[in-house]
């Protein structure tokens, strides 16, 4: 399936401009092409692709606008790692995985404090396209861990640290929810000041197994235990 990306209204279907220029000019694809675009919410146009100039349409053959979201949803707040291309393998892998939602994490210990927002969600919606994903996931901005609580519900949120001398519930003891949330920290985890605080407003600590997990690799396992619990 070649699956593009675009906006669906009605029965009216215009491609994105830059998926329209890697049409024309990379992938060099003639009238009459079977192609497909999605909206990222659900939705999935079939059609022939038209070529005019510089600029690519498509003549609309379907439109089902009813293929189901991933459950249980996924949200990971994680922290940027110094070297961004490991949170970009993380985007890429997690949405792969079928990840609902990612919040990039301003903690005590985060280095990185300026993060292209923009480029992961592109690289979030190439994901998306290569798994043949109809349902985008949501990329937040950079968001402080005491501005991320504000909207957080205690009961489906974990934090996942590496302080052994603090009480923490092994992943696999956790209940499937609808909805859940993790925290994932830096390199060199969370503060025991932030532990603390994660601690007070009844967020529960997990534990991802023995060994110590980089920072996106903890991202990627949690996806993927989550990824094993859909239907």
């Amino acid at each position: 399936m070649k699956l593009f990306y675009g906006e669906i209204e009605g029965s009216q279907v215009t491609i994105n401009d830059e998926e329209q220029q890697h049409i024309v000019k990379v992938l060099r694809m003639k009238n009459g092409e079977e192609i497909h675009v999605t909206d990222g919410k659900g939705s999935l146009a079939s059609g022939k692709l038209l070529i005019e100039g510089k600029k690519a349409n498509m003549e609309v053959d379907t439109i089902k606008t009813d293929f189901p979201n991933f459950n249980p949803k996924l949200h990971i707040a994680i922290a940027p790692t110094k070297n961004i291309d490991r949170i970009e393998f993380f985007v890429e892998k997690a949405v792969e995985m079928g990840i609902s939602e990612i919040t990039i994490l301003q903690t005590e210990k985060t280095e990185r404090k300026n993060i292209n927002i923009d480029k992961l969600r592109k690289q979030s919606i190439s994901a998306s396209k290569q798994s043949l994903r109809f349902h985008f996931p949501i990329i937040n901005d950079l968001t402080k861990i005491t501005d991320f609580l504000k909207n957080t519900s205690p009961q489906n949120t974990f934090v996942a640290h590496c302080h052994e001398n603090l009480e923490r519930t092994d992943l696999n003891h956790i209940p499937v929810m609808e909805q859940v949330t993790f925290l994932i920290g830096p390199e060199g985890d969370f503060s025991e000041k932030e532990i603390s605080y994660l601690a007070q407003h009844n967020i529960k600590a997990v534990s991802l197994g023995n060994q110590r997990l980089r920072t996106e690799t903890a991202g990627i396992f949690v996806a993927a235990w989550n990824y094993n619990k859909m239907i």
